[in-house]
């Protein structure tokens, strides 16, 4: 059977134009995503485009055309089995709303544990400083805390004027990084085999304890919920997220058995590393200014429950943000 060029070119150049122009588009746009239809047309086309390149170099082997569906064809293969994707550029809302909480999910466990740890440690402090209400001395991680609450509680709630007057960037600069270093030291101390993890949350627990039981002993757990809960709803988590870093990297460093060397370990957890601690830099830098322009006001500047529902805000938003930020439907998936 003699194959019809004319008419052959005319039939086929509309599959070839399709296919061409999807090729154009992943050239554009490497990341590019198709839907299960997309892909099927997409192999669709590289099929029919295939055939029409076996059928011309049977009759006209020499003919440009020729040329031009092997070109068509190569690129076709190429993006079909191409293993390797060129370096995208990042993407900073991609990545906070989908692969930050996608990574705090995937190491869950690491996150129940450092949870567990820092809930240990508050519940020592709380309860040590109940028992023996002259430990708060030594439990206590600022002198400033020592003082008397309902003395404290008094002395907030007289200022007729804001003492934070031109401070409060300062201020939050202060808490910004030492929140940070200690966030950094449960991130590093996991290459201590997660020891000095473990004893960075509880010491952080047992402080938050400590400073919980003093004023719920004094009978100023209002004024309290008010003073923490506003930054304490954010900086807290971000903390103990900062733990779960901190497992993760212990994790690596021991092993557990996998028949893998130690750097092979480090580099496969590296990426969850940055991106744990990455959120917990954006988590803390909230938590302090929250602290100094908020936390530090009390009545009859600002509401107690108005703070409390903000915290209380705040929380719900975050554990609903990791719990199901970047989720994909089933059907997407």
């Amino acid at each position: 059977m003699i194959l019809d060029l004319n008419t052959f070119i005319k039939e086929g150049q509309v599959v070839w134009t399709q296919l061409e122009s999807v090729l154009d588009r992943l050239n554009n746009d490497p990341d590019l995503k198709f839907d299960i239809h997309q892909v099927e047309r997409f192999h669709y086309l590289y099929q029919r485009a295939s055939a029409d390149l076996a059928r011309l170099t049977d009759f006209f082997p020499d003919h440009e055309i020729r040329r031009y569906l092997e070109s068509l064809v190569g690129r076709s293969f190429s993006a079909i089995h191409e293993n390797s994707r060129r370096p995208r550029r990042f993407n900073l809302f991609q990545w906070l709303f989908k692969e930050f909480p996608q990574t705090f999910r995937k190491n869950i466990t690491a996150f129940y544990l450092a949870l567990a740890i820092f809930i240990l440690g508050s519940a020592f402090g709380g309860t040590l400083t109940a028992i023996d209400p002259e430990s708060k001395d030594a439990l206590m991680p600022f002198s400033h805390l020592s003082q008397d609450p309902s003395s404290r509680v008094a002395k907030e709630e007289s200022l007729k004027k804001d003492e934070m007057a031109g401070k409060k960037s300062s201020f939050a600069s202060y808490l910004i990084s030492n929140n940070t270093r200690v966030s950094i030291l449960a991130l590093s101390l996991g290459v201590t085999w997660g020891i000095g993890t473990i004893l960075i949350l509880f010491s952080n627990g047992v402080y938050f304890g400590a400073v919980v039981a003093d004023y719920m002993a004094a009978g100023q757990s209002h004024f309290m919920l008010g003073w923490l809960l506003p930054h304490g709803s954010i900086e807290l988590p971000a903390i103990i997220l900062a733990g779960q870093a901190g497992f993760v990297l212990g994790s690596a460093v021991i092993g557990w058995g996998k028949p893998i060397t130690l750097t092979s370990r480090l580099r496969k957890v590296s990426k969850d590393l940055f991106t744990l601690m990455g959120g917990v830099a954006l988590m803390l830098l909230w938590a302090g200014f929250v602290e100094a322009f908020l936390s530090q006001y009390h009545q009859p500047f600002i509401s107690y429950n108005l703070k409390i529902g903000v915290g209380l805000i705040q929380l719900c938003l975050l554990t609903a943000f990791l719990g199901f930020g970047g989720r994909q439907s089933r059907q997407t998936a």
